[in-house]
């Protein structure tokens, strides 16, 4: 099976959640293809790239810690070519009416606010260059509704319509702004859901199965690369055929 390759070397990518699961991945494969990656995350550390991507402390929640790391890697890098919004927050899987209130907003902070913050200081900055690309990672949930995941489900419905927004806002200034809305995908993430619950999202696939992180990491790479030229403000469906619209 072959896959694209992609040349990246010498442009910036910043991944926030790259610690683990789906944003290391993406993190990763921008790497294999020379691009210099910055890793946003509030869980410290250093990822293990083969480029040793420089990490930056960043809590989506709060704004000022965004504001410090955009200073940051303008002064290291001079300049952020792609933005992959990935840090998410799934939270438990309850009734609505059994949610602790403080955790239905905190998922809404994270999933939702938290990309509202990164993009208000990003964009500005891609907007100068004339140039950029922003994916926001979404979720089928944010199209569907699932079930006793109300929190999860709003905040990513409101991931994909600012998405739809930001796009019609830049596509004359050469930012791309588009969305990735995957079913159930095989991370750490869905440690925080029931077994059952899991369970019932696979069977709803026509494949049968869940995604994996690398089929995330791919469809972003494309979506950030010279390929992609006339799509904005739109949502990829991942979903192994579960969505048709």
């Amino acid at each position: 099976m072959s896959r694209a390759q992609y040349d990246f070397a010498e442009r910036v990518v910043v991944v926030t959640g790259a610690a683990g699961g789906i944003g290391r991945a993406i993190s990763n494969a921008f790497a294999r293809c020379g691009a210099r990656t910055v890793n946003w995350d509030r869980v410290p550390g250093a990822l293990d790239t083969p480029d040793a991507p420089r990490h930056v402390e960043v809590d989506v929640t709060r704004p000022e810690t965004i504001e410090a790391a955009l200073a940051l890697t303008l002064e290291t890098f001079g300049r952020i070519d792609y933005l992959v919004n990935n840090a998410g927050f799934a939270g438990s899987t309850v009734p609505l009416d059994a949610y602790d209130p403080v955790e239905w907003q905190r998922i809404v902070e994270v999933n939702l606010v938290g990309t509202y913050h990164v993009c208000r200081f990003v964009v500005p900055a891609m907007r100068r260059m004339g140039t950029g690309r922003i994916v926001n990672v979404a979720s089928l949930a944010g199209k569907e509704g699932t079930p006793n995941t109300s929190a999860y489900s709003a905040a990513k419905a409101g991931v994909i319509a600012l998405t739809k927004s930001l796009g019609k806002e830049l596509a004359q200034t050469g930012v791309l702004v588009n969305g990735i809305a995957p079913a159930a995908v095989e991370t750490p993430l869905l440690a925080q859901m029931s077994p059952a619950h899991v369970q019932t999202m696979i069977d709803k696939s026509p494949m049968k199965r869940l995604g994996t992180v690398d089929e995330v990491a791919d469809l972003t790479l494309w979506l950030c690369s010279d390929s992609c030229t006339f799509s904005t403000g739109a949502i990829f469906d991942l979903s192994g055929g579960r969505a048709t619209y």
